[in-house]
């Protein structure tokens, strides 16, 4: 049985890791797979089913995503107006 949902697990985080990598940056693809099995992880611990895993996976991904989408976006920022400090 926990086979089994370790299983699920690992696919359901693979799965939304692949999904969600599609044209993004660095940080959102990390943050999607951390998030991913952070839930998945969590969900588990939590519920202790299968269906529990899979939706942490799901709402970890979803949350590391958005969370590395703005550092990237922050990052993208930073390097775009390098002199916007001040001057002394």
């Amino acid at each position: 049985m926990k086979t089994r949902l370790w299983i699920s697990a690992a696919a359901a985080a693979s799965l939304v890791t692949l999904v969600g990598c599609a044209g993004t940056g660095p940080n959102q693809q990390l943050g999607v797979a951390g998030g991913a099995v952070g839930g998945a992880l969590i969900g588990n611990a939590i519920g202790g089913s299968t269906a529990a895993t899979v939706g942490g996976a799901a709402i970890g991904g979803l949350v590391g995503n958005e969370v590395g989408r703005n550092a990237d976006q922050r990052n993208q920022q930073r390097s775009y107006y390098p002199n916007n400090g001040p001057r002394y």
